[in-house]
């Protein structure tokens, strides 16, 4: 790569994105410099990268009313994903912020299609968190006979789908979520051709658990949006609740609300922008 990129850094509950504004889709993004901007010593540094771009724009297959806006979200590895809800958050801050659009009630396009978004708050400076809900469609739960492997036992775990693949498995009490090993992939069976995103869940209250991900093109993450949602869907139906009251999701970034709206779920946090910069390479 040998350009100049202005970017802008955020996260959301410690899940960090390099964003970067292209919204006439002039960016050709391919892996490896998705993969050097994303790198933590020798680019900015992101768990993947969001490009802000006009959907029209964007040079995919999307229906004549989609959205103005599209998060084209790239995990660090370089590798497409679908949907990602801490992302969503973070590039809904950056459009507000930027004046990209003049609402705190919008829509946006993603690889998973349209998701609802509102600015419930704003920093009152710079650098301090906006308060984001999000609606991530309706999951899919499937039970495959999928089990994951994680320091010597095998976990049955359910598959949901919230526009990407998530298993999520339940840990024992004997087995303290913060001792499980997630420096390497966990061994997981029937392993899915296109990988999946998996969860490691602890309860800790009445619709109240915490969890740990390893991510699908990423690896450990402090937290992840879509996952946290397809957590509160799989324990709220693993304990027969389908009150629709919301469930509090605890991350090692953070804390994160999972809401319904009939069949939709929705998922409400904090996001904030760190940076502004230019990167060379």
């Amino acid at each position: 790569m040998d350009r100049t990129l202005p970017f802008t850094k955020g996260h959301g509950t410690r899940n960090d994105f390099v964003v970067l504004e292209d919204p006439d889709g002039a960016l050709d993004l391919d892996e490896a410099t998705v993969a050097a901007l994303a790198d933590r010593r020798g680019g900015i540094g992101g768990d993947g990268v969001i490009r802000v771009v006009r959907t029209h724009a964007a040079g995919i297959d999307a229906p004549a009313d989609a959205p103005e806006w599209f998060m084209d979200y790239r995990n660090a590895d370089g590798s497409l994903a679908e949907m990602c809800g801490n992302g969503v958050r973070v590039f809904a801050a950056y459009l507000r912020a930027s004046g990209l659009v003049d609402d705190d009630a919008f829509d946006i396009w993603t690889r998973a299609g349209r998701r609802t978004v509102e600015i419930l708050g704003r920093p009152a400076k710079d650098r301090q968190d906006w308060t984001v809900r999000v609606g991530m469609g309706a999951p899919v739960l499937a039970d495959n006979g999928r089990t994951l492997a994680i320091d010597g036992i095998e976990l049955p775990a359910l598959d949901v789908d919230m526009g990407n693949p998530h298993a999520v498995a339940f840990l024992p009490e004997d087995r303290p979520l913060p001792e499980i090993d997630l420096a390497r992939r966990p061994g997981i069976s029937p392993d899915p051709a296109g990988g999946t995103n998996m969860e490691f869940v602890a309860q800790r209250g009445p619709r109240h658990v915490a969890m740990r991900v390893f991510e699908r093109g990423v690896g450990e993450t402090d937290s992840c949006g879509t996952g946290v949602a397809a957590v509160a869907v799989a324990a709220a139906h693993r304990a027969g609740d389908d009150s629709g009251q919301p469930w509090t999701v605890e991350v090692p970034g953070g804390t994160l609300e999972v809401g319904w709206r009939g069949q939709e779920v929705t998922l409400t946090g904090p996001a904030r922008l760190v940076a502004e910069g230019t990167f060379t390479g």
